[in-house]
Order: structure tokens, then C-alpha cells, then sequence
């Protein structure tokens, strides 16, 4: 059986990207959990991408893969390149290289001139070494990342198209567990990403894959959260860590206790006797 596989970060300048990256004299260990290392990006870094994805910060999931956006954000926002007939030409990096610690960390941090210096970095060799098309910023900090790397000398050598669009798990952060308020955000969310893919289509010259634009509903339909495909993580990832099931928690009696573990569950239905 043959597997693909990411690479990893075999050419430069990501190489060099990866070897001298922030650290917590940067990044705060009262901010960000740097104690689970920096997780970089995910998708292409072979020239192919049409589209770059900007997110928020890794979560439990992405600290274990060492890739973003592998959870329900990253498997929603799969979904979304697919309507745009974009299935493997994209490349997604992070508003931050770490976790963040605390409800309001990002929101201190966004501005900060370290951070965004080496974001930065990243940007700017993203789209000197593709074709990026569009680009889209999901939630407000990765709006605001975008807009900090639009005040660089080098934003003037490119003019992709940009969509800013709600984060993927937006309405369960703020429903709260409501359920009257959940459906609504769904719908709001999803509205806001049918307006997101009616400004991003236009723009796309070459979709991996050319279909008709078939708009969301007011809520998720399963076949529009995709797998992460195999392609896009280390080899030897086993598949349940790129589905739907969440399979990462993390646990503990006490913040600190919950900040230093994440309990790795496999599946129902994948041992079988």
C-alpha cells in the first residue's frame, strides 16, 4: 500500500525558517504553551499553491501532528478550499507559532513587533515562491496578521485576492453550549463564507479541480468537512488523526496540570479483533 506523505521542510528558505524560530524569550510562557514546540504550517512548500490559509494558533490536535489546522477548524476550512475546487494547491500558516494560553492572550499579542517579524518572514517567502492567488485570513487576528504584513516594504510585489471570513469554530466559542445560539451562528458563519467564496471563485485561474460553486446551508453538511489528506502530514500518521473524530484532550485537575497534558484516545471502530 502506497502512503503519501509531507516531506517536511527540505528546501530553503523554510529550512532556515524552521532552524531560527522565537522562542519563549519572544513568545511569553505566561501567553503561549511554548512547552509543546512551534508548529509552522501545513500544505504545500513545493511552489504549488494557488491559495494561502492564515489561521489563529494550534490547538491540542496540531501540537500532537506538528502541522495546523488538523482539527474541526482545519477539516471545515478543507471543505471550504474544496468548493473552490482547491483540493491539495494551498499552504496555511499561523497568526502564532504557539498555542495560546488564556481567553484573552492573542487578543494582548497581536500587535506585538517580534512576533509579527517573524510571521512576516514566512509571508513574504510564501508568496515569493508561489503563485498565490487569494488569500484568506480566518478569524480577526489572522485579519489583523495580514494587515501588519500589508505594511512591509514587500506587500507592494503581490495583490492576491483577500477574504477575510469567521473562524471555523467560531459558533461553539460563542454559544456557549446553547443551542438555540449555536444553530444561528452556523448560519451566520456560513453565510459569511458563502459571501467569502462568491469574492474568492473570480479569482482562482487554475482550481485544481473546476466545479460549480454550490453554496452552504445553515448548517455543515458532513461531506462538506473533509479529511486532512494524507499528504499534507508526517509519515506514518496513522488516518483516524486526520478525521473527525476528536481524538485529543487536554485533561487535568488544575490549569497547570491541564496545560501539561493531552490524553490521546483512538477511535471507536478502529481496533478491531
Amino acid at each position: 500500500m502506497a502512503v503519501d506523505f509531507d516531506t517536511g521542510y527540505d528546501r530553503e528558505p523554510y529550512r532556515t525558517l524552521c532552524r531560527e524560530y522565537p522562542d519563549s524569550s519572544v513568545y511569553s510562557y505566561s501567553y503561549f504553551r511554548t512547552e509543546w514546540g512551534p508548529i509552522f504550517h501545513r500544505g504545500r512548500l513545493d511552489g504549488s499553491a494557488k491559495i494561502l490559509v492564515i489561521g489563529q494558533d494550534p490547538a491540542q490536535h496540531e501540537n500532537v501532528v506538528r502541522r495546523i489546522l488538523v482539527g474541526a477548524a482545519g477539516q471545515r476550512t478543507q471543505g471550504f478550499l474544496a468548493k473552490l475546487g482547491i483540493d491539495t494547491s494551498y499552504v496555511m500558516i499561523n497568526t502564532f507559532l504557539y498555542s495560546v494560553y488564556g481567553q484573552t492572550s492573542g487578543t494582548k499579542l497581536a500587535g506585538d513587533p517580534s512576533i509579527a517579524a517573524y510571521r512576516n518572514q514566512w509571508l513574504s517567502a510564501l508568496l515569493s515562491g508561489n503563485d498565490i492567488q487569494c488569500v484568506i485570513a480566518l478569524g480577526g487576528l489572522a485579519d489583523g496578521a495580514w494587515k501588519a504584513w500589508q505594511a512591509t516594504a514587500d506587500a507592494g510585489k503581490w495583490s492576491p485576492v483577500y477574504a477575510h471570513i469567521t473562524h471555523p469554530t467560531a459558533p461553539e466559542s460563542s454559544a456557549a453550549g446553547n443551542p438555540a445560539k449555536l444553530a444561528a451562528a452556523f448560519a451566520a458563519l456560513l453565510a459569511n463564507w458563502n459571501a467569502g467564496l462568491n469574492m474568492l471563485k473570480p479569482a482562482l485561474k487554475n482550481p485544481d479541480a473546476p466545479r460549480p460553486l454550490v453554496p452552504y446551508g445553515k448548517r455543515f453538511r458532513r461531506d462538506e468537512i473533509i479529511d486532512i489528506p494524507e499528504g499534507d502530514v508526517p509519515a506514518g500518521l496513522p488516518a483516524w488523526m486526520r478525521g473527525g473524530d476528536a481524538w485529543a484532550n487536554r485533561v487535568g485537575r488544575s490549569a497547570v496540570a491541564k496545560r501539561a497534558t493531552v490524553v490521546i484516545t483512538v477511535p471507536s471502530g478502529v481496533i478491531t479483533s
